[in-house]
């Protein structure tokens, strides 16, 4: 059993309550850490830019207009609508936890939070600006001056704008889900049919891409494993290419990066294409194309009822 002592040494040093509990479990899936910190005065700058529409060319849209942190950092609509009206070519995948990925956007064409930003202000459907005009906007703001002034050596430019929207980001990690507390020993944490929902989902192989302190994130895999997914759907696009875009390689066709499952019942619809419109959709197309298996119906349930655990907090609140 590993030992207690390490944990309980860190908490004293950092001044936290001490409290005994059962050892953590050892499972393909890990609790994210609550000792994760941020600077908070450049976090609370890219709080303010993160809803400030004058990131847009036409000061029409935001970072929350796609990315509600009201409903799981995600957009409802299976397209966000972009600053001249056009839809964007996927459904917005969630913002929360993304800190976590291991890439950026669905086929993982940034490799930084920072990259992502610079990606979405400059997109010609997204936000279509220019970083010239976006500096200039922000640097006419007077409390803008002042907070980046004290923040940042060189006050506002370019990349200090893309380092403090992804400073706020990094602070959008969710812990603390009852599947968390689960890991971390408390036993009580989930039910029982909660439990069996984890059994199913690690014996079914879902855990195979699902798994490390993000439930996914981590890796790339091909939509369409055990079938043709999008020759069933039809109506291809360019964005059913997925890292294809990216690497212009022949193999990587129709893979994308795979999506984290914290928070999963709070981000519908599911996939790039937002054709799943529940998790119970979801759930059935992954076991069909991915894992080439049949389910019972009571095993799907039992899987939600699991993924319902994988909620965790916001800023220290229920989500």
């Amino acid at each position: 059993m590993p030992s207690r002592e390490p944990m309980l040494t860190l908490a004293i040093l950092l001044g936290l309550p001490c409290q005994i509990s059962a050892a953590p479990l050892d499972e393909p899936i890990k609790p994210i850490s609550t000792l994760l910190t941020q600077d908070p005065a450049r976090a609370e700058i890219g709080r303010q830019l993160f809803h400030d529409v004058r990131l847009s060319a036409n000061n029409s849209v935001s970072c929350v207009s796609c990315h509600d942190l009201g409903k799981g950092g995600a957009d409802s609509r299976d397209h966000s609508v972009g600053f001249s009206g056009k839809l964007t070519g996927v459904n917005a995948p969630t913002v929360l936890n993304a800190a976590l990925n291991f890439k950026q956007f669905w086929n993982g064409r940034a490799d930084s939070l920072e990259a992502q930003v610079n990606a979405v202000i400059q997109n010609p459907v997204e936000m279509g600006s220019e970083w010239e005009d976006v500096v200039a906007k922000v640097s006419r703001d007077a409390k803008y001056q002042t907070a980046f002034a004290a923040a940042y050596p060189d006050g506002v430019t370019q990349a200090n704008i893309q380092n403090a929207i992804a400073t706020f980001e990094r602070t959008l990690i969710t812990p603390n889900s009852r599947f968390d507390q689960y890991l971390g020993g408390d036993s009580n944490a989930i039910s029982a049919a909660e439990k069996a929902g984890y059994a199913r989902f690690k014996q079914y192989g879902c855990v195979a891409c699902h798994q490390g302190v993000n439930v996914g994130g981590n890796m790339f895999q091909k939509f369409g494993v055990m079938g043709d997914y999008f020759e069933t759907r039809g109506n291809p696009t360019e964005a059913d290419l997925g890292l294809y875009l990216v690497t212009q390689e022949e193999s990587d066709k129709h893979v994308f990066k795979v999506p984290s499952l914290r928070n999963v019942a709070l981000t519908a619809p599911y996939f790039h294409d937002a054709t799943a419109k529940t998790l119970e959709d979801a759930v059935d197309v992954m076991f069909k194309y991915q894992l080439g298996r049949v389910a019972s119906k009571e095993d799907k349930v039992s899987i939600i009822t699991f993924l319902h655990t994988l909620t965790g907090e916001l800023e220290g609140k229920p989500q």
